[in-house]
């Protein structure tokens, strides 16, 4: 019996690898950087490591689509519940947030498959999608200051 052609038809599928010592992106001066491990132009999925300092608070925001959330240490507030180390939470799309707080030095992997929408009582304040994250990452690369806040701005 002759075995079905496996090899792949597009020739520059790779494994993509973000080493150890890859650098972390500073987006809040010394409360939170993250490591942007994959962003997928082909449909939105964005995956990174994320750091945050005992008392950062990322803003109120809505996921666009689903997520996936696991704490690697420390400990997070997110809406009425705690996620300490080894905790795994999974938000469907639409999931709103107020404040999320590290209530410890915490470090944790976050899959996304599609943008986040930052808003105020008021207004919606800014959109972070895979686009952002790669212009942050780069920005970083060459020396200039990167802040989460200027890069979802809206307008």
């Amino acid at each position: 019996m002759t075995l079905q052609n496996l090899a792949p038809i597009n020739d520059q599928l790779a494994d993509i690898v973000v080493r150890a010592d890859a650098p972390w992106v500073e987006y809040e001066p010394g409360e939170a950087w993250l490591k942007l491990l994959r962003a997928g132009p082909e449909s939105g999925h964005w995956v990174a490591l994320f750091r945050w300092k005992k008392g950062y608070v990322a803003p109120p925001h809505k996921h666009l689509s689903d997520a996936h959330t696991y704490v690697l240490s420390g400990c997070l507030k997110v809406r009425d519940g705690v996620l300490n180390a080894g905790d795994y939470d999974y938000e469907p799309n639409g999931v709103l947030h107020g404040d999320t707080e590290a209530l410890e030095n915490t470090e944790y992997l976050f899959v996304c498959n599609g943008p986040v929408l930052f808003f105020d009582h008021e207004n919606l304040t800014g959109y972070l999608g895979w686009e952002e994250l790669i212009r942050m990452t780069e920005a970083a690369a060459t020396g200039e200051a990167v802040s989460l806040s200027e890069a979802v701005t809206t307008g």
